[in-house]
């Protein structure tokens, strides 16, 4: 790890309740570094709002936590909820279905996988808890991707060249008028996008504020998500959905399954 920002993130230790605000000497006494050095560590520091100055004179500086961390602690904090509320009804789909569960959530750039269902089946996905993958590609990360607002989905789309497994090219025109069909629907579908064989299906989950949070995505070999059978697990999919965006808060329509 570069050592510049192992030390800055070491100051960050020396907050805690009980003292909640240091002076510059404060914290250059408990690191044993040179307060020229720990002036410059703070000053990147508050430059990305990590921390902030509470008071500054000639005699000394004092500094606490900036809004940043306070910010960050609630994105992580609203992970670990969905994950929590998720998990029950995600094993309860997982038993009547046997397919493979995804939860999926969007973290900057790209899809991360922050919880998964496995099915009994010999079928093993490319997929694991921590996993991410572009937001352009599978059910679960378009989902998503549908339902940011257009000028984040163009930044997104703009970084980089679009291609699927195999490297085949992605023709961004047919990809948007996807993504607004799957907005239009509240629902997505792919195939073949991460593994060979594999379909996937996708219903959203919301918060207490109407907002996608998360996506709950089943995936199996395509040939089990033909006809009937896939209208079950479209169904189904669409009813866990719908029980864990409750238990979150959301308090909008009924989520309907896409005809």
């Amino acid at each position: 790890m570069n050592q510049s920002v192992l030390k800055a993130l070491t100051l960050l230790d020396y907050f805690s309740a009980e003292t909640p605000e240091l002076t510059l000497k404060e914290i250059a006494d408990k690191s044993g570094m040179p307060k020229p050095t720990v002036y410059r560590l703070l000053a990147s520091l508050e430059h990305h709002h990590v921390i902030m100055k509470t008071k500054e004179n000639e005699h000394d500086t004092k500094y606490q936590l900036g809004l940043k961390l306070l910010e960050l602690g609630k994105i992580v904090s609203d992970q670990l909820e969905v994950r929590t509320i998720a998990l029950p009804d995600m094993e309860q789909l997982g038993r009547e279905i046997n397919e493979v569960i995804h939860l999926v959530i969007v973290n900057q750039e790209e899809a991360v996988y922050i919880e998964k269902v496995d099915s009994s089946r010999a079928l093993r996905l490319n997929t694991r808890v921590g996993r991410s993958a572009p937001l352009y590609l599978g059910s679960g990360p378009k989902l998503l991707l549908a339902n940011m607002p257009e000028e984040r989905q163009q930044e997104i789309l703009n970084e980089a060249e679009l291609s699927r497994a195999g490297h085949q090219p992605i023709d961004k025109t047919q990809l948007i008028q996807e993504l607004q069909t799957i907005y239009e629907e509240d629902y997505a579908y792919s195939i073949g996008e991460q593994d060979p064989d594999t379909t996937g299906i996708s219903y959203p989950i919301y918060d207490y504020n109407s907002q996608v949070i998360a996506a709950l995505a089943v995936s199996g070999l395509s040939s089990h998500f033909e006809g009937e059978n896939l209208d079950v697990l479209k169904a189904k999919t669409c009813q866990a959905a719908e029980k864990i965006s409750r238990k979150l808060g959301y308090r909008g329509p009924i989520l309907m399954q896409e005809e």
